[in-house]
């Protein structure tokens, strides 16, 4: 059996291993003195892909996912999640002062690095390892709640208004469609530098106010598990992580296995890929591959009739980061129209809902791997912006002169965390995929023969990465 398994998965992992070939040829600029060829990196990491799959396929013979696994473990007080909505609420109230007060300098203002630093990066990698990290915090969401809770004691017990239901067929895509200008405020308005504070607070105030809005129509908590673009992103997130927290109570699980429960409704897949796609052209862009791609890109607007050099390079960047996101769709596409040829009657569309979960770990792993330089030297700004938070020369705890350590990591340990990354989020990947395919397919050998498809579609996601990594300056 295991032979047939290596065998049958061969021809797909040597097609995914021309990309990381290639990728070797740009040389990976961060790092100085790699112990090992770079193209060794690559092939290391699809046998470990191959060696996964095979172990998977001979000693995982029955579905062990399916159930929850979670057991209590501690206790926490009722106070402490209004508590966290009270710090997220002045937090918000910090990043829209500081962005319309404060001076206009991204390196001087506080505002761009919570944001793009402590708030996307941070918060990512605190809610995968600690549980949804960004819902205790959500300031729009403690601030709907106090008010509803304002309200009740003002009604003194009449009944509330039913809140509209919440279309079904509107799923996810609210949150899908928010991801994605997010990105493209962080990666293609003005690529050449972030955007002004100033502007970035007077987002933030209409980003609130669109959700509260939304909130009042369709319920908080529905709103917020599906509408509401952050607190959907991070919780995401939070199935993979081992902790859970709920109803008054801590409790534990094995990591990425929380990720099974996500619930299956529209948009999931799109937001999925979008959370994928936009990490990726983040990583391409700053790259030798798209430094070669971008002129020809340009002279194709300005070919077009875009007179002004700005909307031609916006334009350029919007095609590149729709063509990353419809990239990762396709190939997750690709794998379950394959799974479909095994039989067992499911379309390509039910099974891509059903294995959509297993993508999620690969979500995690391209934010650590294209991240984790950012946040372990942009994050030390935090120690001097929190004594100068608008840029005007305070000193408030004494750290506003404050140098950031530049090599408090060298270049081989960011790359070893971004290789590590990128194993451990696709071993995890397909874990979850071999587990669900158990319970799809009545004979183990059907279910096997599925995820050749998979691991396929894993090596792709590895190769991409691994090309992007070592194409960037």
């Amino acid at each position: 059996m295991t032979a047939r398994v290596a065998c049958g998965t061969l021809g797909g992992v040597l097609a995914g291993l021309t990309v990381p070939a290639a990728a070797a040829a740009h040389g990976i600029q961060l790092v100085t003195d790699l112990p090992i060829p770079e193209w060794l990196f690559a092939w290391a990491t699809a046998i470990v892909l191959v060696v996964s799959f095979v172990a998977l396929a001979t000693l995982w013979p029955l579905p062990r996912l399916d159930q929850r696994h979670d057991r209590a473990w501690l206790r926490y007080p009722r106070w402490l999640d209004p508590a966290c909505g009270a710090i997220g609420v002045a937090l918000f109230v910090l990043i829209v002062y500081a962005g319309i007060a404060g001076a206009q300098l991204v390196t001087a203002n506080i505002a761009p690095t919570l944001i793009y630093v402590v708030f996307w990066v941070g918060l990512a990698l605190a809610s995968v390892l600690f549980g949804d990290a960004f819902r205790p915090f959500n300031p729009w969401r403690a601030v709907a709640r106090a008010s509803a809770w304002g309200a009740q004691r003002l009604r003194r017990g009449a009944p509330a208004a039913e809140p509209l239901p919440y279309p079904a067929w509107l799923g996810r895509w609210p949150a899908a469609f928010g991801i994605l200008c997010f990105a493209w405020l962080e990666l293609v308005d003005n690529p050449a530098q972030r955007v002004e504070p100033r502007l970035l607070a007077f987002l933030a105030l209409g980003y609130a106010a669109v959700q509260l809005v939304a909130m009042s129509l369709y319920g908080i908590e529905t709103w917020t598990a599906r509408g509401d673009a952050f607190a959907v992103y991070f919780g995401l997130f939070g199935l993979m992580a081992p902790l859970r927290w709920a109803d008054g109570r801590v409790w534990r699980r094995a990591p990425f296995v929380g990720a099974v429960a996500l619930e299956l409704m529209p948009g999931t897949i799109a937001l999925i890929a979008v959370m994928i796609g936009s990490t990726s052209f983040d990583g391409l862009s700053n790259g030798t591959v798209w430094i070669s791609l971008f002129p020809h890109l340009y002279s194709l607007f300005t070919s077009l009739g875009v007179s002004s050099a700005n909307a031609a390079t916006e334009y350029s960047y919007t095609l590149g980061l729709i063509a990353m996101v419809a990239i990762v769709g396709g190939l997750y596409r690709l794998g379950t129209l394959g799974m479909r040829s095994i039989g067992a009657g499911y379309q390509a569309s039910d099974l891509a809902r059903r294995f959509a979960h297993t993508l999620l770990p690969i979500s995690i792993a391209y934010v650590i791997a294209h991240y984790f330089s950012l946040l372990a030297f942009s994050g030390q700004s935090m120690i001097y912006l929190v004594s100068d938070p608008l840029g005007t020369g305070a000193n408030i705890f004494g750290t506003a002169n404050f140098q950031p350590n530049l090599a408090i990591v060298t270049g081989n340990v960011v790359w070893y965390v971004q290789v590590g990354a990128l194993i451990a989020g696709h071993v995890g990947g397909l874990t979850l995929a071999h587990d669900r395919a158990l319970t799809l397919y009545h004979r183990a050998r059907d279910a096997t023969r599925s995820q050749y498809w998979m691991l396929t579609v894993m090596v792709a996601f590895t190769s991409l990465g691994l090309w992007i990594l070592s194409s960037t300056q």
